[in-house]
């Protein structure tokens, strides 16, 4: 395998925990303002960012509503993770299945010796083995890059600045109206809370849109077959049309902030959590061309 380091990743994910850790300073202190104890902040945050860290790929999984097999349940599927992971000098991870029509797959954990890589019923029946062996590297791309630790880290901050500002006028109306200067503290507490949310949101984005390139040139560097991983983009892309809206709704559970998805011009391309479909296949086609030559 002619694996090359992506210093462009590393650079993007220490930049996006450097500017998150700053940006949480000034969250903390103003939460801990209005909650009146810093302490109690910190020991209330630090156990939940813990926990999420130690059980991303637990956590992960069940919200999912994946189930981990084994190699006498999807004994295919296994063999070509094993090899994967073998040609990608990784551990082999947790091998994870969700009965969706969505055609989908992820990778999950804090570390590389404790990932999961979980695949659809829907994606498995739409791809063919060299296909499903292409997206399968992808997602141990992500494993090798390390990049999953930092979005686990950043989802779980971003995702506590949404709770404050969604539940902070239900809970805190009540402790707040003893405290001088009335409903002021929440009010303050929520404004800071959106912006800490909105921005790591964009951050979060940002990433992950970068992320997603530097593991198609991972999967290529593990497989040394762009095209296959070209079809299965075009692929899937063309299922997801077929997909009930239904099922759609129900895996775009983890990450609704929005009512209406937004999916074109300048405001969509700049939530979007994955480029282009097409400029993905582009990257690859030029992949594809640069081995042969």
């Amino acid at each position: 395998m002619n694996w090359q380091a992506d210093w462009g990743l590393r650079f993007r994910m220490f930049l996006t925990m450097f500017l998150l850790f700053a940006l949480y300073i000034v969250f903390a202190g103003v939460i801990a303002a209005y909650m009146g104890s810093f302490v109690v902040f910190i020991v209330l945050f630090g156990g939940m960012s813990l926990a999420q860290y130690y059980f991303s790929d637990t956590l992960t999984l069940k919200s999912m509503g994946a189930k981990t097999v084994s190699a006498d349940e999807y004994p295919e599927l296994h063999a070509s993770i094993e090899r994967l992971s073998q040609q990608a000098d990784l551990p082999k991870p947790k091998v994870a299945v969700v009965d969706s029509k969505v055609p989908n797959a992820f990778a999950t954990g804090r570390n590389q010796k404790n990932a999961a890589v979980c695949v659809t019923t829907g994606i498995m029946r739409t791809l063919d083995q060299d296909e499903l062996d292409g997206v399968l590297a992808h997602e141990l791309a992500h494993v090798k890059n390390r990049d999953m630790m930092v979005m686990t880290i950043a989802s779980f901050l971003s995702t506590i600045a949404f709770m404050i500002v969604r539940w902070g006028a239900f809970f805190g109306g009540g402790h707040n109206r003893g405290r001088q200067g009335g409903g002021g503290g929440i009010i303050v507490a929520i404004l800071v809370s959106l912006v800490v949310w909105i921005i790591s949101y964009l951050l979060i984005r940002a990433l992950s849109r970068y992320r997603e390139y530097t593991a198609d040139r991972g999967a290529v560097a593990i497989t040394g077959n762009p095209s296959a991983l070209a079809s299965a983009l075009l692929k899937i892309s063309g299922e997801m049309d077929k997909v009930p809206k239904e099922d759609m709704r129900e895996e775009a559970e983890m990450n609704a902030f929005f009512i209406i998805p937004i999916k074109s011009g300048v405001v969509g391309r700049l939530f979007s959590t994955h480029p282009p479909t097409e400029k993905r296949v582009e990257q690859l086609r030029n992949l594809e061309r640069e081995l042969a030559a």
